[in-house]
């Protein structure tokens, strides 16, 4: 089975690198030195990671043959697709790999329709998923813990228990900075409050 594992960016340097959009979540595997990839276009590929590092948060990668900075940004909005046995699974028991959550339905609790899952975002501080609703509209869902309760790959779906506002912008609770959601300070509050710039 073939997955897209990254998307490449911008030129880095005159010396062939480029940044990626990493689009897995074992870049140390799918994007290792060594690993041969194909492309999508298919004419820009098979490409041979020769080097990567990390370089202020953002993964830079230099392939066989591209040595300076023109090649490099020929190759701008390639994405890069990895073979991947479809039997595979990640060695921790709660980690799971995008191919298969692409496409489950996202339910709350109450089994109340959300969507489907289009894509999974990789940030650097969270994944996120790319729900598409029956309308045709889309949420991002942080793949966190507290939000995604539940992953079952035999039911095909995900349960989610979001945050009010997460889902439907018009529950959203605004509390203020200064007051809290009452508008009241409880009693003792006053004097236990830190003091200096919030």
């Amino acid at each position: 089975m073939q997955l897209v594992v990254a998307r490449i960016g911008r030129a880095h340097g005159i010396k062939g690198e480029v940044t990626v959009e990493v689009r897995t979540d074992e870049p140390e595997l799918r994007l290792g030195p060594g690993a041969v990839l194909a492309t999508e276009p298919a004419e820009t590929g098979p490409l041979t990671i020769e080097t990567g590092r990390v370089h202020s948060g953002r993964l830079l990668l230099r392939f066989e043959g591209v040595r300076d900075r023109s090649a490099a940004e020929a190759l701008r909005n390639t994405l890069l697709i990895a073979e991947v046995d479809p039997e595979e699974l990640p060695e921790e028991e709660d980690e799971f790999y995008d191919h298969q959550l692409i496409d489950l339905d996202v339910v709350l609790a109450d089994g109340t329709e959300i969507g489907r899952i289009t894509e999974i975002s990789h940030l650097p501080s969270q994944d996120l998923f790319i729900v598409e609703r029956p309308d045709g509209s889309e949420v991002m869902i942080p793949f966190v813990e507290e939000i995604v309760t539940e992953i079952d790959l035999e039911e095909q779906r995900a349960v989610i228990t979001p945050p009010p506002g997460l889902i439907d912008e018009s529950e959203a609770v605004v509390a203020s900075s200064r007051d809290g959601e009452t508008g009241e300070a409880a009693p003792g509050d006053a004097d236990e409050a830190p003091k200096g710039d919030a």
